[in-house]
């Protein structure tokens, strides 16, 4: 009888031992694929998340700038004619971007980052999109809102882009540990 028991305590004791080191390396973030976290960001909010989620996977920062920068009378939803207001209301609206350019070609993934702007993706995300080749790339998208989901962005998103390998999407008002925990999650849900 004690034998049985030793058995069974020693298979138990293995059975834990390898749970532990298989939980040790799902939390790695660690990934063979070049990651490019590229992000829009005013007021600063996306840039912070997207800065966690370029840390924890050691993927490159890249900042998606406007040729003209967006003043607080600009992001005024409140007023219909301010500049974020006509160009969300104007379908066509692709504002001109500057800064360096990204060589997409060098990135296997792609993590897009940006606030929500009326239910949807602000413009320079879609000056953005349309400027690269994103073939053979994945995009996950994550966004920050002060009331919206991410859902509806990025429904038009895939709607616009079709041809993009689209991931689901997160909203990440949570911060940056959320953002930190989420992106752990994304990537393992990336592994073959």
């Amino acid at each position: 009888m004690k034998h049985i028991i030793l058995i069974l305590m020693s298979l138990l004791c293995f059975s834990c031992s390898s749970k532990a080191q298989k939980q040790i390396t799902d939390t790695n973030v660690s990934s063979d694929k070049k990651i490019l976290v590229a992000y829009f960001s005013c007021t600063g909010t996306t840039q912070k998340v997207a800065e966690t989620i370029a840390e924890e996977t050691g993927g490159k920062l890249y900042k998606i700038t406007p040729a003209k920068a967006y003043t607080s009378a600009d992001l005024d939803w409140n007023d219909k004619t301010s500049r974020s207001s006509v160009e969300m209301a104007t379908d066509n609206s692709r504002p001109e971007l500057s800064g360096e350019l990204v060589d997409i070609e060098d990135y296997d993934v792609i993590l897009l980052g940006y606030p929500i702007w009326w239910n949807l993706c602000p413009r320079p995300v879609n000056t953005f999109l349309e400027m690269y080749d994103f073939s053979g790339k994945t995009v996950i998208p994550f966004a920050t809102s002060g009331g919206s989901s991410i859902n509806n962005s990025v429904k038009e998103l895939k709607k616009l882009y079709p041809k993009i390998a689209w991931r689901e999407g997160e909203l990440l008002n949570g911060g940056v540990k959320q953002a930190g925990e989420w992106v752990k999650q994304a990537l393992i849900e990336l592994r073959p």
